[in-house]
Order: C-alpha cells, then structure tokens, then sequence
C-alpha cells in the first residue's frame, strides 16, 4: 500500500519472518526512501538524518495500517522510543474509531538517547490526519520544536510511561506526572521484566 507524507506518495512494504524456537511471528515495515542503506537514527559519522520526523511519521502510520491491514485487535500496544512517538495521538485520535484499536491501552518507552535536532517547520501539517485538530498538537510543537516536543506529545496520549534507564531525562518523567500518566522507574534488571508485567495489567485495567 502507499502512505501520502506532505502530498507524496511513499510505498509501504510489510515483510515477515519466523522466529520458529518462540514460535513468533516478526513484522517489518520497510521503505526504500526512509529506511534503505540507513542506520537508525544518525549516519555513520553520528549525523542526525534531517527528515527523521518525517520518517516517525510514517513508521507509526505503517505500523498502524498493518495492524488494521491485519485485523488485529490489540489490547496493549507498546511504544519504543522516538520512532513511534506518534503511534499514541495516532491511536486516540485518528484510529480511535477503528475497531483494531476501540479499546487499546498505549504505554510508552523512554530511553536516554533522545535526538537533539529540531523538527521540519511543516511537521504539524505533515502529522494531521482525520480527526485529529491543530489544538491537538500545537501547544506542545510551537516553532522549532525538538524531538523533546515530540516525546511531550507521546505522553500527553498514553496510558503509561516506562523508564529504561536511569537517565531519562527527568523533565519528561515530571511532564508525565503532571499530566496525571502512571510512570514506571527504572530498576535492577533481573527485577525489570515482572515490573512491566505488572505494570502492563495496571494500565489495562485502568477502564475495564
């Protein structure tokens, strides 16, 4: 399928693989413009890709339309660091009619590696799809927005936060607080895994 990105059309390529000892299906969401010969975030000599939230935007509008594609129903969707930091409004607002994600919890990873560049000028216009309205997103990405910003947005959407690492940058940890989402701290990793099961059922049943 296409994704139209500021009135260009960017093919979406959904390709799958096995991991057969989990007996676990994988999905990838490939595109030759954002994602070919590329690293994840910077080049090879540590330059942060300029259209990086043009890529976020269609990663997590990928991501979506595959689990719709699929007519998945999933109860929970994590999030993991700036990639998808648009998949939360996404979810509350544009899908929030669609049955793939009725009733979808969102919690969201933050890690210590944040990008320090500033967003396009145009991203708002870039983000908008139906339902969603300027004053959904423009007090939280005024002029020169950083991907700070954008981490802002993600979490005035989810349901809950989670701190993998202890150097998170403590302003978007007190950002979640104030907005009232529930925030998991780091701790001991032999201890973490139950901690986000447990925390995974108290945001779930959080109005259910």
């Amino acid at each position: 399928m296409n994704l139209i990105i500021d009135d260009t059309d960017h093919p979406l390529i959904i390709k799958v693989a096995s991991i057969q000892s989990a007996r676990m299906q994988v999905y990838f969401i490939d595109n030759d413009d954002y994602f070919q010969h590329r690293l994840m975030a910077t080049d090879e000599e540590g330059t942060e890709y300029a259209d990086n939230d043009e890529r976020s935007i269609f990663y997590a509008r990928g991501v979506l339309e595959t689990v719709k594609k699929l007519r998945w129903c999933p109860e929970l969707v994590h999030c993991q660091g700036w990639i998808s930091a648009l998949v939360p409004l996404y979810i509350k607002k544009a899908y929030m009619e669609e049955p793939s994600f009725r009733d979808s919890k969102v919690v969201l990873s933050l890690f210590e590696d944040d990008l320090k560049s500033s967003l396009q000028e145009d991203i708002i216009e870039k983000i908008m799809l139906k339902n969603i309205v300027r004053g959904d997103v423009e007090a939280l990405l005024p002029a020169s927005a950083t991907f700070k910003d954008l981490q802002k947005l993600a979490i005035s959407y989810s349901d809950g936060i989670i701190a993998h690492s202890e150097k998170v940058d403590p302003e978007l940890l007190e950002f979640a607080r104030e907005k009232g989402v529930p925030v998991l701290q780091h701790a001991d990793p032999e201890t973490f895994a139950d901690a986000v099961n447990n925390f995974y059922d108290e945001i779930w049943s959080q109005g259910n």
